[in-house]
């Protein structure tokens, strides 16, 4: 299905390894447009009416795209918070970054790369730079508590680890007017892009540990800004609607519609594919388990609604920069963390390389596009890490060196470049009963190749499959015959060609990447 969409999604991390910012020669004023990156938590690419969500109304998100560009085949490489944000900030692989969650990697973001962030790129352009909302990556030392990131940047209001629904439990946020979490964060929002007086309640009533990080927006200096969300995450639905103050709609929109909710074919009894050396269903975190029907239409809900509460602080913002004569020059990228199984495959959670985890949506747009790149629906495989570069050539500034991702411009402006054809995935997390895994997605095939579990529980090993560790288990899935990915080729003899290709496959990108 062809979907027109326009909007940018996502939140930025950095990494572990040291790497010199490059300088920045800033453009000329007139030619820098103000940036908008918004990252979702958990939110499929299937999440949105526009993608084909049988409940879920999206009428802000689906304009966007619509009046910006579409990317129908946008991954993520590392599908799990921390990893996937430290891609973000880096515009590397996490098999180049080494940054994984801290608990298990043991690796955080050195000040070096987090300066080559397009965040601070861009402040060292001249621009205002702040970020909001969730964090999930140390940055710097990690006795320093991200202090670095937040005296680095202009406006740094954000809490480590999960928000919940309630952000006022949270000294950090219990100065807002509004607790539940999206419309806390548009107050905040509100508050960085609209600093008058009506907003001095927000800086006066800070608390200690974050006041010293806000400052008011010079409105002299184009912005940018870093809006992260902890939803549709499922430690974030818990309370959703039990708060007094809580809108209305996330206690009962869409509770008439249960019979619309689309499950899995089979579900309840889908046999989970893989062998117990592989993965053990019972070591999965328990609000990842999905065999409970009625718990599982609950979860489906309550992500349903918050969805529905991102689609209007998606429609309330681009209002806040009409109001303020901002949408002119202002660019908003709209993209997910990564997906989420919801029964298939009989699999919660994420990590898991199968399309529900990997794939995303994401829109970039742009008031400057011209008439013929609006409306656009790119094919491409494109990934998270091409976002910070996509950003930064969007403002007319250099892309850094260590950069992996590149930047979608020419994709979207119908210029003929070589382009990837295929991209490697990867799950190092192997806390909470996770794999390690290693896949080649390319347009047809998908390749995914498992490691034992017997040794590596809690150890962060990047280098193993270099090193030559082979796998236990593998599987082969035709895309375009089998988009649902249920009918494993690997052990076929028809297909022992395309499986060696993408072995050997697998194994250049992992070397290559991690260089």
């Amino acid at each position: 299905m062809k979907i027109k969409i326009v909007l940018v999604l996502a939140s930025l991390l950095s990494v572990a390894c040291i790497a010199q910012a490059e300088p920045v020669d800033p453009p000329d004023a007139s030619s820098r447009p103000n940036v908008i990156f918004i990252k979702t938590d958990d939110q499929r690419f299937d999440s949105l009416s526009m993608t084909g969500h049988p409940v879920t109304k999206t009428p802000n998100i689906d304009r966007l795209a619509a009046e910006g560009v579409f990317f129908n085949q946008a991954l993520i490489t590392s599908p799990i918070c921390g990893p996937s944000r430290a891609n973000f900030f880096t515009g590397q692989w996490e098999r180049k970054n080494r940054v994984g969650f801290t608990n298990v990697s043991k690796n955080f973001i050195s000040n070096g790369l987090f300066d080559n962030s397009w965040l601070m790129q861009l402040k060292r352009a001249g621009y205002f730079a702040g970020y909001l909302g969730k964090h999930h990556t140390n940055i710097g030392e990690i006795k320093q508590r991200n202090r670095y990131m937040q005296e680095s940047l202009d406006f740094c209001y954000m809490k480590p680890g999960h928000l919940g629904f309630d952000l006022m439990k949270w000294k950090q946020f219990q100065n807002l007017k509004h607790s539940s979490q999206i419309e806390g964060l548009f107050e905040a929002t509100d508050a960085f892009i609209r600093p008058d007086k009506d907003k001095d309640y927000f800086f006066e009533n800070t608390d200690a540990s974050v006041k010293d990080f806000l400052q008011h927006r010079d409105p002299d200096k184009p912005f940018c800004l870093s809006i992260n969300f902890n939803l549709p995450h499922a430690a974030s639905i818990g309370g959703m609607g039990a708060g007094p103050t809580d809108p209305e709609m996330y206690r009962s929109l869409y509770s008439d519609q249960a019979d619309d909710f689309a499950f899995p074919a089979g579900y309840p009894n889908i046999k989970v594919p893989l062998p117990a050396s592989v993965f053990e269903q019972d070591d999965l975190m328990g609000y990842y388990h999905t065999t409970n029907p009625r718990k599982l239409l609950d979860k489906k809900t309550k992500m349903a609604r918050a969805v529905a509460g991102i689609d209007l602080f998606v429609g309330n913002l681009r209002q806040v920069l009409d109001e303020m004569d901002l949408a002119g020059n202002t660019t908003l990228v709209f993209i997910s963390d990564h997906g989420l199984l919801l029964g298939e495959h009989g699999l919660g959670g994420k990590t898991f390389l199968y399309e529900e985890s990997i794939r995303v949506p994401l829109i970039v747009y742009s008031p400057h596009f011209d008439q013929k790149e609006r409306g656009k629906t790119i094919d491409n495989l494109v990934v998270g890490q091409d976002v910070p570069a996509t950003i930064l050539e969007l403002c007319g500034l250099p892309v850094p060196s260590t950069y992996q991702g590149k930047s979608l411009l020419p994709l979207i402006q119908g210029r003929q470049v070589p382009w990837r054809e295929d991209v490697f995935c990867e799950n190092l997390f192997t806390d909470q009963g996770y794999p390690r895994m290693e896949a080649v997605r390319g347009k047809q095939w998908k390749y995914i190749r498992y490691f034992s579990r017997e040794h590596d529980r809690t150890k962060y090993l990047p280098d193993a499959s270099i090193n030559g560790e082979r796998p236990i288990y593998e599987e082969l899935f035709d895309l375009k015959s089998d988009p649902q990915e249920q009918n494993n080729l690997a052990n076929l003899p028809e297909y022992v060609s395309v499986l060696k290709k993408h072995r050997t496959r697998c194994q250049v990108l992992v070397t290559e990447l991690a260089k």
